[in-house]
């Protein structure tokens, strides 16, 4: 066995690792590059970018994670659909099928922490099959200097063999792929999947089960920084417009998904961004555009052209969730210490496919609290078999399948910061208008920016307000750099009762989804949603 790189003095036989072939200990982007080229991991395109294939997997597998349930211990996490238990001795044997699989193995080691604020920081490790998968590791997470790996010791460790595989029967999981967290041993087991998006979310779901214990927000948003100081959180589910309109020119990316809300404002969990490719355009998303060409990034399921090794974002033959990892360093307006203040606007995201939601509404707290509970988009038809017509999609906070505790847990303390430091809440409806998808056209990308940043710069509070008859949102009467018919979605459409119509239709599935949370919060939260009953 030989070590390479920089070698912790904490080693990998503290995780049961043990008679290992070489180990490469946080190793610099080229000599990762060489090793995955090297062992066929993928290919090399233009411009130095790797370019892997995850294919089955191509996205998260929510049903192939587990949580190790221990009485007494994990009573507070919200089990069901969300949090599957998984039993302490399934999860010793599906860690003894990793320590026997690295047996003789090379393996990548990443030394790296979670969390940019100091009093929050997470020292994590992260131990790999694969080279390119590691050197997702070192994009995905904060890098520590050269002199502190020597006596790095993790405080949550991520085993991930993707060539491994479980055996259901004996092992207690669903499939093959597992995904396991045990809080108690600060372990996490990866197997069955190459798809790099389960790295990073296990460790966001590690984060999101400590620091509320700690009265620290954690959220699945991204967070930007004003030349005055001002901070600014966006809310939304994949396709929403979650990372396009944070990369504004005009301010600091303070991080592109993940984030932590404590006493002193907003901090980054992350290093990098793992932005969403299909379809990007320079035009409309030229920082991103930038940052996905560089050397050494990675391009997850993106089309290769054989003949130049460029890539084209327009083609989803393998997967609509086509992804680029690159470090946060490489947008030219980041913030370096991945910190802001507390914030003064929030933006949830909603891509409605329905087309009945205002593009931009502003909320009071309870509305707040409601909408990012319900954490509402929508699914497209064709998007999935058997969809053949929208179809809402809500998942809590924004980010259920992160969630180890109640959806309240993150809703009250995001309340009480809310209360407390005077935000703006807005609801900014990124989808569609003048009909339901198939009917209408997608809300201008110009004019939603418009609105935020008019938002953004205070004019929208300097402008007189109407309640929507249909959800009860308070709607700007006007907006610099934005038609007025725009703002009023049943205007916007030619037939008004099939407006109306399409609206009761979403508003009852509004109802039907937030029955569970009857009694778990209260009842103001739970009377400031949409509601039929307010329809006349």
């Amino acid at each position: 066995m030989a070590n390479f790189g920089f070698p912790s003095e904490f080693g990998l036989e503290n995780h049961g690792l043990e008679k290992l072939k070489d180990i490469y200990w946080t190793m610099p982007v080229a000599a990762l590059l060489e090793e995955a080229v090297k062992r066929g991991e993928g290919l090399m395109g233009e411009p130095g970018t790797f370019m892997a294939v995850t294919a089955p997997h191509t996205g998260r597998s929510p049903k192939d994670k587990f949580t190790v349930q221990i009485n007494g211990e994990t009573d507070d996490i919200w089990w069901g659909k969300i949090n599957q238990a998984i039993s302490p001795e399934n999860f010793d044997r599906l860690h003894l099928r990793i320590k026997t699989f690295f047996q003789g193995r090379d393996v990548f080691v990443r030394d790296a922490a979670v969390g940019a604020h100091p009093d929050y920081n997470l020292p994590v490790r992260v131990v790999n099959q694969n080279a390119w998968q590691n050197l997702f590791s070192r994009h995905m997470f904060l890098r520590l200097p050269n002199e502190a790996l020597k006596s790095h010791v993790p405080k949550f460790t991520v085993l991930h063999a993707p060539s491994l595989f479980a055996n259901p029967a004996e092992d207690g999981t669903n499939t093959g792929t597992f995904i396991a967290v045990n809080f108690k041993k600060k372990l996490v087991l990866i197997g069955g999947t190459r798809y790099a998006g389960e790295i990073k979310k296990s460790l966001f779901t590690v984060m999101n089960y400590l620091l509320p214990k700690k009265g620290v927000v954690a959220m699945h948003c991204s967070a930007t920084l004003g030349n005055d100081g001002d901070t600014a959180l966006f809310f939304g589910l994949s396709g929403t417009g979650k990372t396009t309109l944070s990369s504004d020119p005009d301010r600091g990316l303070i991080g592109d998904d993940e984030h932590g809300w404590g006493d002193d404002g907003i901090f980054n969990f992350e290093g990098g961004c793992y932005a969403k490719t299909i379809r990007l355009s320079e035009k409309y998303e030229p920082i991103i555009w930038k940052a996905t060409h560089n050397y050494g990034n990675i391009l997850e399921n993106v089309t290769v052209r054989p003949d130049t090794r460029g890539y084209d974002f327009d083609d989803a033959t393998i997967t609509e969730n086509t992804r680029v990892a690159y470090p946060i360093d490489l947008v030219e307006n980041y913030v370096p210490n991945g910190r802001g203040g507390h914030p003064k606007n929030i933006f949830f995201l909603t891509a409605d496919a329905f087309g009945v939601l205002p593009p931009i509404s502003k909320l009071t707290t309870e509305q707040a609290m409601y909408w990012y509970i319900s954490g509402y988009t929508s699914k497209l038809a064709g998007t999935e078999r058997g969809v053949t017509e929208p179809q809402p999609n809500f998942s809590a906070c924004f980010g259920a399948p992160f969630l180890p505790l109640h959806p309240k847990v993150y809703a009250e303390l995001l309340g009480d910061k809310i209360e407390k430091h005077g935000v703006n809440v807005w609801l900014v409806n990124t989808g569609w208008t003048g009909g339901p998808y198939g009917v209408g056209e997608r809300m201008h990308l110009p004019f939603t920016r418009s609105m935020v940043r008019e938002a953004l710069n205070g004019h929208l509070d300097q402008v007189d307000y109407r309640i929507d008859d249909f959800f009860g949102l308070k709607i700007p009467e006007s907006c610099p750099g934005v038609p007025t018919e725009i703002l009023d979605p049943r205007q916007t459409w030619e037939d008004k009762e099939a407006y109306a119509e399409q609206a009761n239709k979403l508003i009852a599935r509004f109802e039907q989804n937030f029955e569970e949370y009857r009694g778990e919060v209260s009842m103001e939260i739970f009377n400031a949603g949409p509601m039929l009953a307010r329809v006349t």
